[in-house]
């Protein structure tokens, strides 16, 4: 009989830490998928940011327009996805005009050109309260010449990431 109880204990005592094993290892296995899920997001950041570094830093419009044009989706695309990524990240969008309009009319283009651009974002997931937009109106153009090669350069919306 007393051979009967020391093997119980023993079994039991077997069967305890077995399962405190199986639960150090589910614990393992939790770390080892936060691990595995953070590794994904820095890769997936790093390649976000190697994709903007090969794109445009500016979409440019038609004159007298402010819908974003096909090719550059792209940028407003790559964008939106850095700043989805990276949490921390900040972006300015400046919109410009060309010097023909008034003053005031080239300020609301401007804007019409940052905000197209930052709906644009949003859309792709990008914060809106970490986006800021500006007009330079045609106060910063990028080619002072007054040519329509010069005017198209200065039609354009900046995309500035800042921390």
């Amino acid at each position: 009989m007393k051979s009967i109880v020391v093997a119980a204990i023993a079994a039991l005592a077997l069967a305890g830490c077995a399962t405190q094993q199986t639960a150090m290892s589910d614990a393992d296995k939790v770390k080892a998928a936060a691990s595995a899920k953070a590794k994904a997001a820095s890769d997936a950041l790093a390649l976000a940011k190697k994709r903007l570094a090969g794109v445009e830093s500016a979409v440019y419009f038609d004159f007298d327009k402010f819908d974003i044009k096909k090719q550059y989706h792209g940028t407003v695309s790559a964008y939106g996805n850095y700043l989805s990524l990276d949490k921390a990240a900040k972006v300015r969008i400046e919109g410009n005009a060309d010097e023909r309009g008034t003053v005031e009319y080239n300020l609301a283009l401007g804007n019409r050109r940052a905000e197209s651009v930052s709906i644009g974002l949003q859309a792709l997931g990008a914060d809106g309260g970490r986006i800021e937009t500006v007009s330079n109106g045609e106060e910063k153009p990028r080619n002072a010449a007054k040519t329509e090669a010069a005017y198209a350069e200065n039609r354009r919306a900046d995309l500035i990431i800042y921390k």
